[in-house]
């Protein structure tokens, strides 16, 4: 596939904001793209040539595209960098410089292929040793070299990580629907102008005509009438894939959403979008049921949703039920396969190497010779045994460096709730008192280094409010009320978990921009632009500037996170900087206002800066509707 088709989706999802529209650019795509290259071009849609969880880096800095740019224009670094800082964009200065300054007798001009693209974007993760810039610059520079202007710029930003064309997880998840599954009649519509099937919208996502508020009547050989959704799941879907369902809206609906959490599902065990779209086409639509986890491959972590109450707890969970205590750690997936181990976090980085010390504590204390463990790892003081809060066993996870001295300064204890796989198969569809059991059974405990969390099995209210109490007390988060009787099942949404915390509950949100500090401030980003999400975009709802610490013994300083936060700049104006969206905070408050001045119409009032969240990842941060829902419940809030 040539690479130029790839390149101009990416202009054409650049000019829109809209999901839909986006979600529908991408499933054309999709059924355009060769067998071959479907996982590839996935990937590249995203900006990336590896899964998300994959450690490899690409490991080219803009000082190296320089040299590149430099190489293959003529061009000298002292001009690149004038126009780098005039468009603020090295991709876009690509582009430019390539248009009227490549060196054509330097490079024999070969039309760019997806293929040659990813593999020459693959090789820069493996160079090591002896010449690896050189061999970097080589690899970029070929591209370059052979690509149009337009090419040159989506490359660079490709290499770079700087491609933002608004491709998110959840309109590669839908195009895949759109482009292997039925057709829902009600959800899609056929356009009486172009005759094409696209999503029900005022206007036809292919040739834009209007298309009408009733429904037509549609009529075909490929019609299939649909009573209930007990009916879809009967039969074999590869053989009405290309089918049009219909059925009354409210089943039209379940249909849709049935054929959405097929395809969640499988991205939930696999973590990987083009795994899963080439699986479909090479093998059915049927193969995404035989998706399984598989050791070394992170799964989805399954999240609780908040319960306001322990009453609401127990009405959404029945009982009896299990009450885990809600510990103030990091979220750890542990896959062990023979002797070699995996540490995911909820982000899915494998932080194996901050974490060393617990490989032995493993091998002697868990029986079995492949499983996936879900653990709280949470920091102590080696002095007094106390547990400490989230924020200082955060510091071990972004650690690179003196990571022995510091696992000393602050050790960690492994406190296993759950298991998703154990020797050789999984175990998710068995029930929560199932694996409860199970790691009862193969997890010898040794306080501060590897334990079960505290938990008891009861249909008793009052005992619930004590070992509510109790937590509390001990300084943990809350509980983590389950379901007995549920399977282990990835994502928020699922049911079968609930969470109790004292409220106002704490947001999780991600830092848009910053200010540059006064007086003895001035040298670090000391005040913090916040926002949620409202779907696929980001709104503003509020500025934070306490909370951070100036001395490293308090806690995360200043200059910490300023020094994560300038790579992350992407404009400047004056004081103020626009950050690329990635590092998320957890926020206090004392309550939520309407506010004008935020485009969320929300802004929390005395904020404070609790914690930095590395292990959470942008998808996860509060949502609009959420921020809503207090607002409004508030000044009811009471603690449990």
């Amino acid at each position: 596939m040539q690479y130029k088709i790839l390149v101009n989706v990416y202009g054409e999802l650049e000019k829109t904001s809209k999901r839909l529209d986006k979600t529908f650019i991408i499933s054309k795509l999709l059924k355009a793209t060769p067998k071959q290259d479907l996982q590839m071009v996935i990937y590249l849609l995203q900006g990336q040539v590896f899964p998300n969880w994959d450690e490899r880096k690409l490991g080219m800095s803009s000082m190296l595209i320089l040299k590149v740019i430099g190489s293959v224009t003529g061009v000298s670094k002292e001009k690149i960098e004038k126009q780098w800082k005039k468009e603020g964009d090295l991709g876009k200065v690509a582009g430019i410089l390539m248009q009227t300054n490549k060196q054509t007798t330097l490079f024999k001009s070969k039309e760019l292929t997806v293929e040659k693209v990813f593999d020459n974007l693959q090789k820069l993760a493996s160079l090591t040793g002896e010449g690896t810039v050189a061999n970097k610059v080589r690899l970029v520079a070929e591209l370059l070299g052979n690509a149009s202007p337009i090419e040159s710029k989506f490359i660079v930003k490709t290499v770079l990580g700087e491609l933002r064309v608004g491709v998110a997880e959840g309109s590669i998840r839908d195009a895949i629907v759109w482009s292997y599954f039925p057709k829902v009649y009600g959800i899609f519509i056929q356009c009486q102008k172009c005759r094409e099937f696209v999503p029900r919208t005022p206007y036809c996502l292919s040739c834009k005509a209007e298309i009408p508020r009733k429904i037509p009547e549609f009529k075909s050989d490929k019609t299939l009438l649909i009573k209930n959704i007990e009916e879809v799941k009967k039969k074999d879907i590869d053989k009405i894939a290309n089918n049009i369902i219909i059925s009354d809206e409210k089943t039209s609906r379940q249909i849709y959403n049935y054929f959405i959490d097929k395809v969640q599902h499988a991205y939930d065990l696999l973590n990987d979008y083009g795994l899963v779209a080439s699986s479909i086409n090479e093998k059915g639509i049927s193969h995404l049921e035989k998706a399984n986890v598989e050791i070394g491959i992170p799964v989805n972590p399954m999240l609780a949703i908040r319960a306001e109450n322990i009453d609401e707890g127990i009405e959404s969970l029945g009982k009896p039920l299990l009450a885990d205590i809600k510990l103030d750690g990091c979220r750890l997936q542990v896959h062990k396969k023979g002797d070699k181990f995996w540490f995911y976090t909820r982000r899915l980085e494998n932080v194996l190497n901050q974490f060393k010390e617990l490989v032995p504590i493993f091998k002697q204390n868990v029986k079995g010779d492949s499983y996936i463990l879900d653990c709280e790892i949470v920091g102590y003081d080696p002095k007094t045994g106390k547990h400490l809060p989230f924020q200082n066993i955060s510091q071990r996870i972004k650690r690179k460096y003196d990571i022995e001295r510091v696992s000393k300064e602050i050790p960690v204890e492994v406190n296993v709730f759950d298991i998703l796989f154990y020797n050789g198969k999984s175990v998710m569809d068995k029930t929560q008192k199932e694996r409860r059991e199970l790691i009862e059974k193969i997890i010898h405990e040794i306080s501060r280094k590897i334990v079960l969390t505290k938990a008891i099995i009861t249909d008793n209210e009052k005992k619930l409010e004590e070992f509510y109490e109790e937590s509390l007390e001990a300084g943990n988060e809350g509980l983590i009320l389950k379901n007995l009787n549920k399977e282990y099942a990835p994502g928020r949404y699922v049911g079968g978990w609930v969470k109790l915390k004292p409220v106002l509950e704490n947001l999780d949100l991600v830092i848009v921009g910053a200010d540059w500090g006064e007086g003895k401030r001035a040298k670090w980003l000391s005040s913090y632009y916040i926002a949620c999400r409202d779907k696929e975009k980001l709104l503003g709802v509020g500025k934070v500037s306490t909370g951070m610490k100036e001395k490293s013994k308090e806690g995360v300083t200043f200059k910490e996170l300023t020094q994560k936060l300038k790579p992350l700049i992407i404009s400047e104006s004056g004081k103020y900087v626009g950050i690329k969206p990635s590092i998320v905070i957890e926020v206090s408050y004392e309550e939520i206002q309407k506010s004008p001045t935020y485009n969320s119409g929300f802004s929390l009032r005395f904020p404070r800066v609790e914690k930095i969240r590395w292990d959470k990842k942008l998808a996860e941060i509060e949502n609009l509707e959420r921020i809503k829902e207090i607002y409004k419940q508030q000044k009811n809030y009471r603690k449990l």
